[in-house]
């Protein structure tokens, strides 16, 4: 028992067996590195406990190290193959790895694995290569092997199992990648290297070396040194480290020698010395320990990049060109080291991180080559001294693009350098000379001014000469010149010269001009604005006499549904009409007569040339004719109708703004009995000015009195013609008046900020509506569109309002529509989106009407929650042969964007079966009857809904 005792403690260690990893046919690349047990200091014999076999027995085996110096250090792997097939595997062990290979004392690369033996059968064959320790496994039908592997160092970076075909695959691939990117960084550092040689500067040497240095760092990575010979572990050690350290030297002088650094400080000069010499030390360190100074140099790059960019920012500040254009490659750079620190830290873990950081450096190099690229070629270089001050001084004179202005006041000799006569047209002797000379090619009216100027400082013997005159350039034309000039005195107290600058100020005198042009003219038309209109009033009836030759007519020209016209053609093309009326108009006129745009679609006349009755009337029928006459624009003739008003002057009338408001209240009248007319002024408008306001009034108590109600439009389903929905319309049954058309009273209300609480009335009893036929009609849902004003949508309570209503009026299967034209969307469209997301949220339906009639619906269309989109009646007219295709286009654009389609204006069973046919979900307009009361619209729904038609039939 002694003797066994003895024999037990002398053996090795006894280490237990890892749990199999199972390898399946599918399984092409595992990683193992997770699975393997390392054991370190074991000695040179190893003894381990196999897994399991697949009969269950645990066997133990022993290995002896294939070398007596060994360090003693085991790895211990456990696989089965779980297939019933034959799998052939190798196992890869690259010798290094640059993913956690450290900060401080880095892993440089080493043989990883001496031999690898299986607990059962022969030893694995070794497969040569210089970047790997590679081994041929082959595993038997549910075998179960455990893998002792003799290691030549105390870490195993990375353990791979991969199917042979697919590691060749991969290693081809790399290999394909490899060589583009050493392609790219060897033609970078050639050409950079042809650069110096042809451009000289210190910055292309230092950037050849930095592309050389990231080529040898590059090839060493990439194993590609190994080609020109075989190199033991400990060569590629200090290969690496020693490319590592060439990087950041050179980085280094790039930095110094690109940004001139000696030009900003001695300091800098000692420190980039310093510098130098400690890589030299550092290189020299590389044969003594590499990873130690493997380690000095990534530090020395994340401190340089960090020193690079204060550098850059402070030089960037002052304004440095040079520091300005590497940012964007110093970036990169920072990004290239942040991302290496992850790397060699662990953070990052991939297999494609080593290469692409390869990539990258590449990229930052080619990044800082187009950098000094374009600033050594974007300029020439900079001279010092290379003027005289006299001569400066005259650059700065020329540069400015002021003339020198000289006269010698005791020869009286005025000269101007450059000759400012030849550059005027006058000859070179025209204002060479006796000062006099100039009289005659100055404006007269500067002509006094200049003589005042120059006699005051020969006589006061001080003060400067601060002129701005009108130089003649031709018979008719002027150029306007600034003189700036300051005396010279002499011994005896007297002006002996008088020496300055001429600048043509000519361009700054024509935007002046053009400014006060603008500031009274309207910039579409160029006709005088509203101000110098009431200017040209008040001038006439200050003029105006009884039995004088001056009796003033004031003329309000308005176009007729211009705003509909606008909606229809685009603007661009509204602004094009505008501008023919304003022609037409303006060859009615006689020269003392004045024609203004006074507004959006209004034009003012103040008629002097004509004081006769008769020769008023004429001219206003024929102001009424020219308008009318049928304007040309895009194979199509449009036609405008004015409404004209206005008023002659009176002795009664004192004031312009009097004379103008009569004529005001003329238009008015003009419009209430619908355009296309003439109406004179007639005292008795005056009394009819305040029916407006007796209008608004009664408006409020209407809303007050319920004498405001909802008629519904039916709408249809295109396909089978049943009624969908309604959309509601005002009506106004005023006890005196009648009934009030919508357009007066709904104009009125939006003048008098009355549409909000008139479009509030309208939403609740359109909602109130919807549940009283919910309650008689639940089976049969229908839908009521409410139009909505621009003025109500930017009202902060209108979210709330629409809540408050849904709340009080609930629908289940009955649907409240809100419509919104596209020309009120468009005046605040930013505001409008989150007005209409808000108001969708609570579950009402939104609605785009008029669609077509604008210019911006095209663009923002997508950005509007959107459910529904009305296609403007104006499409159904036959203008041209392209009408269906244009309805085609905008039903698949509205079905593309989700959005149901409403056609407006269908007349006849024809039109609606090309809009069904075209795809169109509902259909407005003649086809669908007259507006109806809510007792004739539940009628219509119970006739000509399916349902209520099944129940009918069965009855019967």
């Amino acid at each position: 028992m002694a003797v066994l005792a003895v024999l037990l403690a002398a053996m090795p260690a006894h280490a237990q067996s890892n749990e199999p990893i199972s390898i399946g046919r599918d399984d092409t690349a595992l990683d193992l590195t997770g699975a393997v047990t390392i054991y370190r200091d074991r000695g040179n014999a190893f003894r381990v406990s196999t897994a399991p076999d697949a009969e269950g027995i645990v066997r133990t085996i022993e290995v002896q190290a294939s070398n007596a110096d060994t360090a003693g250090d085991w790895a211990v792997l456990v696989l089965t193959n779980t297939s019933d097939v034959q799998l052939d595997r190798l196992l890869v062990a690259p010798r290094f790895r640059l993913v956690s290979s450290g900060l401080f004392w880095p892993d440089l690369g080493a043989q990883r694995i001496v031999a690898l033996t299986p607990s059962s059968g022969f030893s694995l064959d070794r497969i040569d290569d210089p970047h790997a320790d590679i081994f041929a496994i082959t595993l038997d039908p549910g075998a179960v092997i455990t893998l002792v592997a003799e290691l030549a160092s105390p870490t195993l970076p990375q353990l791979y199992l991969w199917e042979e075909d697919a590691y060749k695959d991969i290693v081809n691939s790399y290999t394909l990648y490899h060589g583009i990117v050493l392609g790219i960084a060897g033609l970078l550092a050639l050409f950079l290297s042809i650069l110096f040689v042809v451009r000289g500067t210190a910055t292309f040497p230092a950037a050849a070396a930095l592309a050389w240095s990231v080529l040898a760092y590059v090839s060493i990575d990439f194993g590609f040194i190994s080609q020109f010979g075989v190199l033991d572990t400990a060569a590629m050690r200090t290969w690496r480290a020693t490319s590592e350290i060439a990087v950041v030297a050179t980085l280094g002088l790039f930095l110094f020698t690109h940004l001139s650094l000696d030009r900003w400080s001695d300091r800098m000069r000692w420190g980039a010395l310093f510098w130098l010499f400690g890589m030299i030390v550092l290189g020299a360190l590389v044969t003594y320990d590499p990873s130690v100074a493997a380690g000095i140099a990534r530090i020395a790059l994340a401190a340089t990049a960090a020193f690079g960019l204060a550098l850059i920012i402070i030089l960037s500040l002052r304004g440095f060109d040079k520091a300005i254009m590497l940012i964007p490659a110093w970036a990169l750079l920072l990004a290239w080291v942040a991302a290496g620190w992850m790397t060699i830290t662990g953070q990052v873990d991939n297999d494609i991180i080593q290469p692409a950081l390869a990539g990258g450096l590449v990229l930052v190099v080619l990044l800082i080559g187009f950098t000094i690229l374009q600033s050594a070629f974007s300029g020439g270089a900079f001279h010092e001294n290379l003027f005289s001050n006299v001569e400066l001084q005259a650059l700065a004179v020329t540069g400015s693009g002021g003339i020198v202005w000289d006269w010698d006041v005791g020869r009286d000799r005025l000269t101007t350098t450059p000759n400012l006569g030849v550059l005027l047209g006058l000859g070179p002797t025209a204002l060479q000379g006796p000062a006099k000379n100039w009289l005659k090619h100055v404006h007269p009216d500067d002509r006094e001014t200049f003589r005042a100027a120059l006699d005051a400082v020969v006589e006061r013997r001080r003060g400067k000469i601060d002129l701005v005159l009108r130089m003649r350039t031709g018979e008719t034309q002027h150029a306007w010149y600034a003189v700036s000039a300051r005396p010279v005195i002499g011994a005896d107290g007297s002006v002996i010269r008088c020496i300055g600058t001429a600048t043509d100020v000519s361009a700054q005198k024509r935007a002046e001009e053009r400014l006060l042009h603008d500031a009274v003219h309207d910039n579409l038309t160029g006709l005088p604005n509203r101000e110098l209109f009431f200017d040209r009033i008040r001038t006439a009836v200050a003029l105006a006499a009884p039995d004088g030759p001056v009796r003033p007519t004031v003329f309000i020209v308005d176009i007729d549904r211009f705003k509909e016209v606008n909606e229809s053609v685009g603007i661009n093309a509204g602004d094009t009409l505008l501008i023919t009326v304003a022609r037409r108009l303006k060859r009615q006129l006689r020269p003392q007569d004045t024609l203004a745009r006074i507004g959006g679609d209004q034009f003012g006349i103040v008629l002097v040339s004509e004081s006769e009755p008769g020769g008023i009337a004429a001219f206003a029928e024929a102001v009424k004719k020219t308008i009318k006459t049928p304007i040309s624009f895009a194979e199509r003739e449009i036609v405008l109708t004015p409404s004209v008003g206005l008023a002659t002057w009176s002795p009664e009338c004192k004031r312009g703004e009097e004379l103008f408001k009569d004529t005001e209240l003329a238009l008015h009248q003009a419009k209430r009995f619908g355009g296309d007319r003439v109406e004179p002024f007639r005292p008795a408008f005056r009394d009819g000015g305040s029916n407006i306001v007796q209008i608004e009034a009664d408006l409020h108590r209407a809303i007050e009195r319920d004498q405001i109600s909802l008629v519904y439009q039916p709408i249809i389903a295109a396909k089978t013609g049943d009624i969908a929905g309604f959309e509601a319309l005002m009506r106004w049954h005023h006890p005196r008046r009648g009934d009030v058309p919508p357009t007066e009273f709904i104009a009125i209300a939006e003048r008098s900020e009355l549409i909000g609480e008139l479009g509030a009335h309208a939403l609740e009893m359109a909602a109130a509506q919807l549940m009283e036929w919910e309650t008689a009609l639940p089976e049969m849902p229908v839908f009521v569109s409410v139009n909505v004003s621009a003025q109500q949508l930017v009202r902060r309570d209108f979210t709330n309002l629409v809540s408050g209503i849904l709340a009080r009026h609930p629908q289940r299967t009955h649907t409240l529509r809100i419509e919104i034209t596209e020309t009120s969307l468009m005046q605040n469209p930013e505001q409008n989106v989150r007005v209409l997301e808000r108001v969708k949220a609570l579950g009402v339906k939104l609605a785009l009407d008029d669609f077509g009639t604008g210019y911006s619906s095209l663009s923002y269309l997508s950005r509007f929650p959107f459910d529904v989109l009305k296609i403007d009646r104006s499409f159904m007219r036959p203008i041209s042969s392209g009408r269906d295709a244009l309805l085609r286009s905008i039903i698949d654009m509205a079905h593309a964007l989700g959005l149901s389609v409403v056609a407006e204006g269908v007349e006849d069973e024809d039109d609606r079966s090309v809009l069904a046919e075209m795809g169109a979900d509902y259909l407005q307009g003649f086809i669908t009857g007259q507006p109806l009361t809510p007792e004739d619209a539940a009628t219509l729904i119970a006739q000509r809904n399916p349902i209520v038609a099944r129940e009918e039939q069965a009855a019967e």
